[in-house]
């Protein structure tokens, strides 16, 4: 007999509800330290430095302004809406966003753990694999680094799972209710952020396919006008200003996120490869292969619950592909793969373990892999522990506060630009629009300011202060010639005070 068949593990009525019983304080233990850890590192060490522009739209979405009308945002709008509606209600404060992200990753978490815990083929490896799968995501160094932070990683992650959850269960529903609550939650991720849209067409061909009740035509239009409706705002700002929309949306990820970006193709390479220093990419990318292996050629499962992994199969390779094709592409950019790569991680994880040991003994292997995750994150936080944090940011924008006379501009961060609650100039709200040359025309409709401008009104006087992390801007604007002032927090430098006139390029 298959040593991996579920016939081998299929413990009677009261033993199974004894050992899952005997087993659910265990896998909720495990998701509260989880949860637990992700809020505390949050709260203390989680830091991007692109959530700085995200937090300043969201600020001046508070103020008043429409983006992409008033300002140049080239990203989709409904975290940043939701980053606004938290700054306004509970406060302007990165701890608050924070806070909320980390919240989304542990729902994410949990969706995936629980669907597991109730839908693994094999009872007796049910709250194991939910263990191991919750380690999985809940402990990744992607997910904690990048998903507790402002930007729309936690959301877009914790909305794919939804509709992940959503979709199975449409497909066996009579209704299109769950058909339009996949879409519409599908549609909310991709509206979160273009990065996890790849996932829309997986989930309505998987619905088509595997429809048990009811009529795909009338699920297929359900989720297609739920997939719509996140996108109304896109539409109406569409509507409003049609060229700017355009540009933010579609011209600017299209055409020119790879302006001036110098070896961009060996970038790309070195990003899809960088897997191969992983021990967790490596870890989980193994166990996914063998899962899914099992799957495809090997498992005696119900066809249905087959299907289910299929769908998780789908959305590692369909987003995955689209991701890496995205030029520069980022290693963080793959965070919304890994829900559904643990879930086949944990099957070859069940595979492996029934192998190798007695397949009813099935803690045993998701102790060894929750550790190994633990170990390789704390590695992973202890050497990036003096990195620059939001506190650092803090002190930078107490020292502006402190040397710049009030009314006086200021040239800085976006994450300064939030803590002291300032509006950036015009052009100013996102960095890296500095490195597009446009006609003068078309900067001004779009909002933007390119390097050589920046750096003839920099030397010209226009900024009273000016803040930058960056060598190149400090030797390409003769910062440390013409203010009279300076000092070094963390690894910026603050310059203030009237400038000295320069000459010569």
């Amino acid at each position: 007999m298959d040593p991996v068949s579920p016939t081998v593990d299929q413990p009677s009525g009261n033993r199974f509800r004894k050992l899952y019983s005997s087993g659910r304080p265990l896998f909720f233990g495990s998701f509260f330290v989880i949860a637990a850890a992700l809020l505390v590192y949050s709260q203390t060490m989680s830091f991007v430095w692109d959530e700085g522009f995200h937090l300043v739209a969201a600020q001046l979405i508070n103020s008043g302004k429409t983006p992409y009308i008033d300002f140049c945002f080239p990203q989709t709008l409904l975290n940043t809406y939701w980053n606004a509606w938290l700054l306004r209600t509970f406060g302007e404060s990165w701890h608050v966003a924070h806070f909320a992200a980390a919240l989304l990753v542990i729902g994410a978490v949990f969706l995936m753990a629980d669907f597991v815990c109730q839908r693994f083929p094999v009872p007796h490896w049910r709250v194991a694999c939910a263990i191991a799968l919750a380690c999985m995501i809940g402990l990744n160094i992607v997910v904690v680094q990048f998903g507790t932070a402002a930007q729309a990683y936690g959301m877009g992650m914790f909305l794919t799972v939804a509709a992940f959850r959503a979709a199975v269960a449409a497909v066996t529903k009579e209704t299109p209710v769950h058909a339009f609550a996949a879409g519409a939650l599908a549609g909310a991720a991709a509206s979160s952020t273009l990065l996890a849209a790849a996932g829309i067409p997986v989930f309505l061909v998987w619905i088509w396919i595997y429809n048990r009740a009811g009529q795909r035509w009338s699920k297929a239009a359900a989720f297609i006008v739920g997939g719509l409706i996140p996108f109304a705002h896109i539409f109406w700002l569409f509507a409003r200003a049609p060229q700017q929309t355009f540009f933010n949306v579609i011209q600017y990820q299209a055409l020119f996120r790879r302006v001036n970006w110098g070896q961009a193709t060996l970038h790309d390479i070195g990003v899809l490869t960088d897997w191969l220093n992983s021990i967790q990419a490596l870890l989980m990318g193994t166990l996914a292969l063998v899962g899914t292996w099992f799957v495809w050629r090997r498992s005696s499962w119900d066809p249905d619950r087959r299907g289910e992994f299929y769908l998780a199969i789908w959305l590692s390779i369909v987003p995955g592909i689209y991701i890496a094709v995205a030029h520069p592409t980022f290693g963080r950019y793959f965070i919304f793969l890994i829900p559904f790569t643990s879930m086949l991680a944990a099957a070859g994880m069940f595979v492996i373990g029934s192998k190798l040991g007695s397949p009813a003994r099935s803690f045993w292997p998701a102790v060894l892999l929750s550790t190994l995750f633990a170990l390789c994150l704390g590695k992973s936080l202890y050497e990036d522990r003096d990195s620059t944090r939001w506190q650092d940011y803090e002190e930078i924008a107490r020292k502006i506060r402190q040397v710049t006379p009030p009314k006086e501009i200021i040239m800085s961060d976006e994450l300064v630009y939030f803590l002291l609650r300032q509006t950036p100039p015009s052009g100013l709200e996102f960095s890296y629009s500095h490195r597009l040359q446009l006609p003068p025309d078309q900067e001004r409709f779009y909002h933007i300011i390119s390097q050589e401008e920046l750096k003839r009104d920099v030397q010209a006087g226009r900024f009273y202060t000016v803040e930058t992390c960056k060598d190149e801007t400090i030797d390409s604007f003769k910062l440390d010639q013409i203010f009279p002032n300076s000092t070094d927090i963390a690894d910026c430098t603050v310059y203030w005070g009237k400038v000295k006139p320069t000459s010569g390029p």
